[in-house]
This record gives structure tokens, sequence and C-alpha cells, in this order.
């Protein structure tokens, strides 16, 4: 399998796993009810409408803690449906689940794909009184190309330019926590630079190579901003990651906690940029215990 395949497919096959893992722990509990809304536009760049999936306590007056969910796919694939079991399995644990679709390289370049989350987080704000949403507790995750996404969430603000023209422009992008499965976090590293990664991801993301558009590729890096008060961060990666090197997570966690943040990076031996059995159900059960701290404390 090439790296290419792994990079854009190959976190759905966790998710996947990880619906399983939730749903067999759930399955030995009474089942809250959730109900979902499918196909909801939340912003219009360009004339392009962007949608995404929705999932809710059924039960319960709120507010809600919400998790944006972002799909993998290497910046130039995946959609919004490969997240639909997770955000219904947070629905069932007290959250607002949201799915969103962002746009695809390389039809729509560096920065759309970043300015779209924005959006998304602005539009559960603008929305929070329909879903009751609590907006002042809402997390990002993402696996892989999403993790990055999440990640630039969690570092960035208005003054680093990327929150486009469109979409509830009135309400802030920020979130409150960031999870991140196997994201990559510096885009000016040469070791993220192979032939195929350059190809078929980085190249159409940015329209050139890294030495053709170093401005780009930097600003793209969560690793090179020093956020004034950056959100908890959870780094889930594998150490022996070979599409997307281990050493990226440390980075950012190290530069997080430079600035004050709390960040902890969660390495599972031996694995690589997927995995599966009991490290699989050791980084969900840490993700969830982590959002729960970090939204609902």
């Amino acid at each position: 399998m090439s790296r290419r395949v792994v990079w854009i497919v190959g976190l759905v096959a966790v998710v996947g796993l990880g619906v399983y893992v939730w749903t067999v722990g759930l399955a030995q509990q009474p089942q809250p009810a959730v109900r979902g809304e499918a196909d909801v536009e939340f912003s219009r760049p360009d004339g392009v409408g962007l949608k995404l999936d929705l999932a809710l306590p059924n039960e319960g007056s709120g507010p809600f803690p919400a998790v944006v969910c972002l799909h993998g796919g290497g910046w130039v694939g995946g959609d919004r449906k490969q997240m639909g079991q997770t955000i219904e399995v947070l629905a069932r644990r007290g959250y607002v689940g949201v799915a969103p679709d962002y746009r695809l390289a390389p039809a729509h370049p560096w920065p759309a794909c970043v300015e779209d989350c924005k959006a998304a987080v602005r539009w559960l704000r603008a929305s929070a009184g329909r879903y009751r949403i609590n907006p002042d507790r809402i997390a990002a995750v993402g696996l892989s190309a999403g993790g990055h996404l999440a990640c630039l969430l969690g570092v960035t603000g208005p003054a680093d330019g990327l929150e486009g023209t469109a979409g509830d422009l009135d309400r802030p992008s920020k979130v409150q926590a960031v999870v991140s499965f196997a994201g990559p976090t510096d885009l000016t590293a040469e070791a993220l630079w192979t032939d195929e990664v350059l190809k078929r991801n980085l190249v159409p993301l940015f329209g050139g190579p890294p030495r053709s558009k170093p401005d780009d590729y930097r600003k793209a890096s969560p690793a090179h901003y020093r956020p004034r008060t950056p959100p908890p961060f959870l780094l889930v990666h594998g150490s022996a990651d070979r599409v997307v090197p281990p050493g990226q997570a440390q980075a950012l966690a190290e530069r997080l906690r430079e600035a004050g943040g709390v960040a902890r990076v969660l390495l599972l031996e031996g694995e690589g940029h997927t995995w599966g059995g009991a490290n699989l159900t050791r980084s969900i059960d840490q993700m969830l215990t982590f959002l729960d701290e970090a939204l609902k404390k």
C-alpha cells in the first residue's frame, strides 16, 4: 500500500474500529436517545455551498458541549460521511457532534480548508440556541489531515488571516480543546516531503513545492505559531509512523508548553499511521476522558 493510500484512507479504518469499541462499551449501558440532522448548509464561500451533519442528545435541556469532527484525506479527498458514526457516539455521550465538509485541493488550494473549518466553528456558535450548544465549550477532533486542521483551529486567531470571508463572521472561531490523531504539525519539515506526499498531497494543497511557497507552508504549520492562551491539546501518534513522523507531535507539544499551555502526547509504541487492538482502545479512552475533562468540568 502506498503512503498516499495510507494518508487518505488509513485513519478511516481507525475511526471505524474506534466506533466499534465505543459501541461495544455503550451496549453494556442504557442507550441515550439521539437525533440528527444531515446536509445542513453552514457556509457558502465563493458560491460553494458547504454542508455538515449533526448529531445531538435528544434528552436534557443542555447546553451541551460540542465537538467538530474533521475527516482525513490528505487535503485532497474524504468527506464528512466518514465521521457519521463518530458524531452519533459523541451525541450518546452528551455532546453535540458535528461533521463538516471543507473544500479540497487542488480545486480549492490553501487556505480554503482551514477557512471552512473555522466557519463550521462559527456556525456552531451562531446556532447555539437552536441546538442547545454551550458556545464556550467547543472542541476540534481530527484525523491525519483533519488533525492538522484541528491543530490550526487551536493555535490561530483572527490576526493570522485565516478566517476567510464567509460564514457567521461576527462569531469567534476559537476552540476550547483539540485532539489530533496522527496529524502533521510542521509542513516545513523535510522529513515530511517524501516524493509521494509532495506529489499527491502538499503540491496540490499549496499549488507548488515547499521551496517555491515557503511562507504558505510555514503559515499552514501549527508548530510555527505561538498562541497567547492555547487550549489543551491531546496529540495521539504512532511511534513508528512513516507517513507523519512522531516528532511532529512532540514539536507542537513543546511549542504549546512554552506558551503556557497544556499539551499531552500519547505515543503508541510500535504503531504506524494507523493502529488497532489494545492501543486503539487506549487512544479512544484517552480521547473521551480528555474531552470530558476539558469540556464538562
